[in-house]
């Protein structure tokens, strides 16, 4: 019977192969959404999960507590070492310091380099309890003593090969900021793609003491440090989160206590939470969408296996007849289900291979991670193989068994005298649901295309209350001067250069903790909290920023004495007018100013947030960054005269220039990226839908093939037969727009909720999202219609 079974499936399947290849394709490009999203997420949940001993690390972060509470990934530098020293509980803690815009040279050993470069996030400050707390595989060196003194530096494979290209790296010398010599003490494996610890250079903990001073080791205060913590076998995290407040009373001053709270959340949270690049939530809905997709390629299944039902009535009445019982019908159509699915899984699967190229040079463009390797055969590791073979045997009785059963109990009497045409309307009441669900779905999607893509070109409308075009940000060392006036001058007589200031940040910055202050005679913080940017007198003249009241700082103002706050900072002390806080004193920083000025509000942050209260001081010598405004015709000639000015006035730095609309650009990379990922969704959802849309509509041609041909024979005009097809489609829209439509401004008006600067989900898009799905679906069903409509009656009049 097996053999028979795949013989007649075989026949089936070739016989009618173009349904079967649109049910196919259907199918594919539904499952093929599905593995792209579960490998994606697949991938993003393994972040640092290979480390051993991964059940009994954990990262210690800390929250500052002010005028609202700010979530940091960092700690107080002393705390590992207070941890492994005093609490017997702990056996082993680390902690490590991100480089950033620090410079590491390769010297030639006359007092020069051969090589520099600017570090960020791939190198660090640890320790060597680093190398035992994670998973870091060594190549050369000893993992216990190759960090244990000052000046000592541990390279990935790849960093060896980028410093010292293929000579042996071993025993070498880095400099580190023109100010130390680093020797290389080992080498270790380059760090996978799924870490968030992506580090390739690990410089010694003590060398911080020797850059900045011993002191700087014991600061309670700051919060540079990330540190991790591994507990003795069988021992309660809780015992570890109970110990936390006394530490912090026991090495803070009571009233800064007040404003630290540690917290403990396992290694198995560093890509989810605070520091993380793919949140909980975005990968839940992932899911969602993934199991959504999943479902619409089988529900299009579905609706073509029914509406191929009606076809087959005499072959079913026949094997009735000839003895055949339910069971083995069953049998029958899904083996030829069963082979239909297995046949659309390997198209899926050829489709993610085609895919994932491009998906995994998305990941490394928009999430700031190491070049993911995302393939195919990630679906045949153990966890994955689970869930795929779960996946393959679920869509099979998804799809198969609800067609299997209609044509399994079908009357054998009356599928030989073909008088099923009739009497199927009401026994495919799923199927209409599941097509009524698949309107819904298009729906949904359409909408969310319609409101993403709208907030998106509102926000990149948005006023940013600054100029920001034509300006280039160099950025400055940052642990060593550099001559500001020189270079000022120097710029400043270069064609095209209009004008240079210089600050510790541009007006909107990523950067942008709060800094607490006390106005005028009150000696207690204020109960809200300010930005603070440094800034010198042609700032503002940079970004054209503008002065509601009082003056700008002074370049004559050596001593910091000037401040600037904007509109924003008058309005929350509850003065009357900007005039009135002119000459008031202000304290922040750590230091008396008096306010000279209100400027205008901007925006210091990104869209998120609203306009916050800011604080600009003139401090030159916190300066990070040179914003210089270029004429709008400058060529390439002025960018390499400004290069050329650095490279002569600080020939041992790494110049690091970055256009400023470039960097507002980034303000957006994230929605931007959230926009093409459900427009990608929609246009999948949309081709899903319109395959079942076609189902329906070749079901309702072979249902309704009576009485349309009685109806042209008694005069029915064509345009009256398509309303009589067309209205079921127009019952099932408005129905799904009556879910949809109230389920999508829900969600979508959560989500614009982040946005402080934000659109509203009103009547126009409900309006674009129907009129769109209306076009969609007439353009689907018009062509199938119109042919039945302008069928020979005769044709479906014989039989009678």
């Amino acid at each position: 019977m097996v053999v028979h079974y795949l013989k007649v499936a075989r026949r089936q399947l070739w016989q009618s192969w173009p349904v079967n290849l649109v049910s196919l394709l259907g199918l594919a490009v539904g499952l093929t959404s599905g593995l792209i999203i579960f490998l994606v997420v697949n991938y993003m949940f393994s972040f640092d999960r290979y480390h051993p001993h991964l059940d009994r690390v954990y990262w210690l972060v800390t929250d500052v507590k002010g005028e609202t509470t700010m979530p940091t990934d960092a700690a107080p530098r002393p705390l590992a070492d207070v941890l492994r020293r005093d609490y017997s509980f702990v056996e082993s803690a680390v902690r490590l310091e991100t480089f950033y815009g620090r410079s590491l040279s390769v010297s030639n050993g006359k007092g020069g380099w051969v090589k520099k470069f600017a570090e960020a996030r791939t190198v660090c400050f640890t320790e060597p309890q680093y190398f035992t707390i994670f998973g870091v595989e060594w190549v050369s060196g000893n993992p216990k003593t190759a960090l244990a003194a000052p000046n000592a530096i541990v390279l990935s494979e790849r960093y060896a090969r980028k410093y010292f290209d293929t000579a042996p790296a071993l025993g070498r010398t880095l400099r580190l900021d023109n100010r130390v010599d680093l020797t290389v003490t080992g080498i270790v494996k380059d760090p996978p793609a799924n870490t968030q610890l992506r580090y390739d250079a690990f410089v010694s903990y003590a060398t911080i003491s020797v850059l900045d001073g011993p002191s700087a080791l014991a600061d309670w205060q700051g919060l540079q440090a990330m540190c991790f913590v591994r507990l003795r076998k069988g021992v309660d995290p809780i015992l570890l989160h109970q110990s936390l407040p006394a530490i912090r009373r026991k090495y803070l001053p009571a009233r800064e206590a007040a404003h630290f709270d540690y917290q403990v959340l396992p290694l198995a949270e560093l890509n989810h939470e605070r520091s993380g690049t793919a949140p909980r939530p975005i990968l839940y809905t992932l899911i969602a969408v993934g199991m959504l997709l999943v479902i619409a390629g089988c529900i299009n299944f579905i609706n073509l296996a029914t509406a191929r039902a009606l076809k087959r009535a005499r072959e079913v009445g026949v094997r009735k007849v000839m003895g055949s019982t339910q069971g083995q019908l069953i049998g029958q159509f899904m083996l030829e289900t069963t082979l239909l699915v297995i046949l659309a899984m390997l198209v899926a699967l050829l489709l993610t291979q085609l895919s994932l190229p491009f998906v995994n040079q998305t990941l490394a463009a928009n999430i700031e991670m190491l070049q993911p390797n995302l393939s195919i055969m990630d679906v045949v590791q153990r966890r994955a193989l689970a869930w795929f073979l779960s996946l393959l045997i679920g869509v099979i009785l998804l799809s198969g068994l609800y067609p299997a059963f209609v044509l399994a109990r079908f009357n054998p009497a009356k599928a030989l005298t073909n008088q099923l045409t009739t009497r199927m309307k009401g026994k495919l009441t799923v199927r209409q649901g599941l097509v009524w669900g698949q309107f819904v779905l298009m729906q949904l999607f359409i909408l969310s295309v319609l409101v993403i893509t709208t907030q998106l070109r509102h926000m990149q409308q948005a006023p940013w209350g600054f100029q920001y075009e034509s300006i280039l940000a160099v950025f400055l060392p940052q642990h060593s001067p550099a001559p500001l006036s020189t270079l000022r001058e120097q710029w400043g007589q270069i064609p095209g250069v209009e004008q240079v200031a210089f600050g510790s940040d541009v007006p909107a910055s990523a950067y942008n903790r709060p800094s607490p202050f006390s106005y005028h005679t009150t000696t207690e913080p204020e109960p809200f909290e300010t930005r603070v940017r440094a800034i010198d007198a042609h700032y503002l003249s940079v970004f054209g920023l503008s002065l509601v009241a009082g003056r700008n700082v002074r370049s004559t103002d050596t001593t910091g004495h000037d401040a600037l706050v904007n509109e924003t900072m008058v309005k929350r002390l509850g003065v009357s007018s900007p005039a009135a806080v002119l000459g008031k004193p202000i304290r922040v920083k750590d230091a008396e100013r008096v306010i000279v000025g209100v400027v205008r509000d901007f925006r210091s942050g990104d869209l998120h947030q609203p306009i916050l209260p800011i604080t600009l001081i003139h401090d030159l010598p916190h300066s990070r960054v040179a914003m210089i405004r270029l004429t709008p015709t400058h060529a390439g000639q002025t960018r390499r005269a400004i290069q050329q000015v650095w490279d002569k006035v600080l020939p041992d730095q790494v110049y690091h220039p970055e256009d400023l609309t470039d960097l507002m650009a980034s303000f957006t990379a994230t929605d931007r990226l959230l926009a093409n990922l459900v427009e990608a969704f929609a246009l999948v959802a949309i081709g899903l839908s319109c395959l079942g849309l076609y189902g329906l509509v070749t079901f309702l041609t072979e249902a309704k093939a009576k009485e349309i041909g009685v109806r042209r024979v008694l005069g029915a005009r064509t345009a009256q037969l398509l309303w009589l097809l067309g209205r079921e489609f127009g019952k099932s829209l408005g129905l799904g727009f009556l879910v949809a439509a109230p389920v999508g401004v829900w969600l979508l008006s959560a989500w614009l909720e982040q946005y402080t600067y934000r659109i509203s989900v009103n009547g126009w898009l409900l309006a674009g999202t129907l009129l769109l799905t209306g076009l969609i679906t007439a353009l689907t069903v018009s062509r199938q219609a119109l042919k039945a409509a302008r069928s020979n009656p005769i044709h479906y009049l014989k039989s009678e």
